[in-house]
């Protein structure tokens, strides 16, 4: 059974909004779907690694949290995205993290790719839907439904689609992989595009939510065992926000520069290469940048700054010895050796810097959603009022030239 109404969050890049829960169901969306042994033994491996803190952490809020993948309109323009939802169901079971070969395929090609030149899994791209569930969980247990979209812009590792109906009814999947730069290409054209693919898949995705809960039928394409029709009338469509990770981080700023129908907007260690300068101007709605120490430069932090114009709220906090790997799950299911050697943990505590980024975005969302909640006693948390936060940023850009792209190789960021 759902609460009553849900805020929506469309975050990582993904929807939020405010919900009302409903009942439990399939928590393991790909319960049913077989693996291939060799999947279920690299998981079994990635939760062996760990010898330290190995576990995802569950949701703070009051409501236990369902998860299922829906994919309408089966094509690679359709809409692709796993829902995280508020429930009144205590009952618990684990959603498969990577629920297919072809995304440790993926994935698998790109960190090898940067095994080779020795920073493995220092990623802007090659992220996929899935492993953004410490997020997802913690907002969906607050009262959010939260809905992590899958990206076809060519920046995900991999993901897929069906050819036609036949495809579907077989489960015969096309898959796409990384799209990565050609030799000499010039780098902002093709990252601007794909923002703006971005956008426009997060827009897409809204509509699309909103008019199920309108009670429009739709049909899903994945044989799951999920009635999408509890979602009908349980959406505050009044509620809603965007909430982005890196490259997300730039697809949010996109996001409310094209679609005012999302109240505010949270950017999560945003890059921010792709953005065209005319974008700045075009945001009305509040912005909150939460960013991690070892990750930031001078020119992504300048660009950040344009944001900042008078009479538009603005908030930047900086978690301190954070690296850009914690907002992910990979923080979580590595131990200490392997997280500080590929730069997947960060000085501070994995479980601190994802508590203080979620308490600060509850925060945020309460007071520019109006909510009715208690996320104001984290108030203090956006204006970076903590011991593990720095107000604003730790980036000195006095006299950095704002022109200077990271796309030049001339600056890169703090890894160390």
């Amino acid at each position: 059974m759902l609460p009553s109404k849900l805020h929506a969050l469309f975050c990582l890049c993904t929807c939020l909004a405010l919900v009302y829960p409903f009942d439990w169901q399939d928590l393991n969306p790909v319960a049913h779907i077989k693996s291939e042994a060799w999947v279920s033994k690299m998981q079994a491996l990635m939760a062996a690694v760990s010898i330290g803190q190995t576990k995802i952490p569950r949701g703070n809020g009051s409501y236990s949290v369902g998860c299922t993948d829906l994919m309408f309109n089966y094509t690679n323009k359709g809409t692709f995205l796993r829902l995280y939802y508020p429930s009144q169901d205590d009952g618990h079971s684990d959603t498969l993290w990577i629920p297919n070969k072809e995304y440790f395929l993926g994935l698998s090609k790109f960190l090898g790719t940067h095994w080779l030149v020795g920073k493995i899994m220092n990623l802007l791209f090659g992220k996929i839907w899935t492993i953004y569930s410490a997020v997802g969980i913690d907002l969906a247990s607050h009262g959010f439904i939260v809905a992590a979209i899958e990206h076809r812009d060519g920046s995900a590792s991999s993901t897929y689609y069906f050819k036609d109906q036949s495809a579907v009814e077989t489960g015969s999947k096309s898959w796409l992989y990384l799209r990565t730069l050609k030799r000499g290409e010039e780098e902002f054209p093709l990252r601007n595009e794909q923002v703006r693919q971005r956008a426009k898949e997060c827009s897409q995705a809204l509509s699309l939510i909103l008019d199920i809960a309108h009670g429009r039928p739709v049909t899903n394409a994945l044989d799951l065992e999920f009635d999408v029709e509890q979602l009908k009338d349980s959406i505050d469509r009044d509620k809603i926000a965007v909430i982005g990770h890196s490259f997300g981080g730039a697809t949010v700023i996109q996001t409310l520069s094209e679609d005012q129908r999302f109240r505010c907007g949270i950017a999560l260690d945003a890059w921010m290469l792709p953005m065209g300068d005319e974008v700045y101007s075009r945001i009305p709605q509040p912005l909150f940048f939460i960013n991690s120490e070892r990750f930031q430069y001078p020119s992504n932090i300048i660009g950040m700054k344009k944001c900042f114009l008078p009479d538009r709220e603005r908030k930047m906090i900086t978690i301190k010895g954070a690296v850009h790997q914690n907002f992910v799950d990979f923080t979580f299911v590595t131990s200490k050796m392997i997280g500080y050697l590929f730069t997947l943990k960060g000085h501070v505590d994995s479980n601190v810097a994802i508590s203080l980024s979620n308490k600060a975005s509850l925060a945020f969302l309460q007071k520019h959603l109006g909510l009715q909640k208690d996320f104001n006693q984290w108030d203090s948390l956006v204006e970076g009022e903590d011991d593990n936060l720095i107000p604003g940023t730790n980036i000195d850009t006095t006299n950095h030239e704002a022109t200077l792209q990271n796309s030049t190789g001339i600056e890169r960021p703090n890894l160390d």
